[in-house]
């Protein structure tokens, strides 16, 4: 089963959900995977700190213009969505960072004056940290395009009978290739008016995309109750409140799981598991 934990908006305590509820279905004798597609700044790690193993690179294939071939008919420029390319009189310029790598440029160029080369835009690793089998995608420092490399994470993640799918932050394409194929999402918010404007925005994605959600609130008793006014009114499912608590914060910022600290936690997380409407037997996914 795949569950991909995600936010409308960052600081929700996303992953400290998907690493707890990664470490409690391995504490329950499953075998779990934990992937950090949170790849511009992943942080799982700091929880499960995980022996590194393997590192991947991730690759975009990018344009290289023959200048001697190239009439500067324009038509690579044309077909690019993304204005990675620009022809001038005498030279066709390239953006990198603005590059999908798509190919369509290198396929139309009459004068098959375009070759393609790999550029390296981010790293995969994999390894072992308390007992779950752990991957974390990280963004080259400066590249702005990461779907790439979420995607290439998921495609290398091993079967297990649960995958956790940390998520980017938001609502835009990062978010939509790591929630992807998954069989349930869990939308972290926290009763604040910033967290329901987000919330809203998070169940229009997840909605468009047809996957079934449920929301985890987060820090409940700060705030005010409109989340759950909000979810009731959309017959939303709120699969687990976590209370507001300097212990907790204290716990996560030290790095420690809260599973170790606080053993009630393991009730809140069976709570959760048992609340979403799946079955909870190994599917090999």
């Amino acid at each position: 089963m795949k569950i991909a934990i995600a936010s409308g908006k960052g600081g929700t305590g996303k992953t400290t959900i998907a690493t707890n509820l990664a470490y409690y279905l391995t504490k329950k004798g499953n075998k779990v995977v934990y992937a950090d597609c949170d790849v511009e700044e992943p942080n799982g790690h700091l929880f499960l700190t995980p022996n590194w193993e393997e590192i991947f690179q991730v690759n975009v294939k990018n344009p290289v213009v023959d200048d001697a071939k190239c009439d500067y008919c324009m038509e690579c420029a044309k077909i690019c969505q993304f204005n990675a390319l620009a022809v001038l009189i005498d030279k066709v310029l390239l953006f990198p960072s603005l590059c999908h790598g798509c190919g369509g440029c290198y396929h139309i160029c009459p004068q098959k004056a375009i070759t393609e080369v790999d550029r390296s835009i981010g790293v995969i690793k994999a390894g072992t940290g308390k007992g779950i089998t752990a991957y974390e995608g990280r963004l080259n420092i400066g590249e702005a395009i990461s779907p790439p490399v979420i995607k290439r994470l998921k495609e290398l993640l091993k079967p297990a009978d649960y995958t956790i799918i940390d998520s980017p932050p938001g609502t835009s394409c990062p978010v939509i290739e790591a929630v992807s194929n998954c069989d349930y999402v869990i939308l972290v918010t926290e009763p604040t008016p910033f967290g329901l404007n987000d919330l809203e925005l998070a169940v229009n994605m997840v909605q468009t995309l047809n996957l079934p959600f449920g929301v985890i609130v987060n820090r409940h008793g700060v705030g005010d109750e409109r989340i759950h006014t909000y979810c009731k009114a959309r017959g939303i499912n709120i699969l687990l409140e976590i209370p507001n608590s300097l212990e907790i914060a204290k716990t996560c910022s030290k790095g420690n799981l809260l599973i170790d600290n606080f053993p009630q936690y393991s009730d809140y997380f069976e709570s959760l598991m048992q609340n979403i409407p799946h079955p909870l037997k190994a599917t090999g996914t």
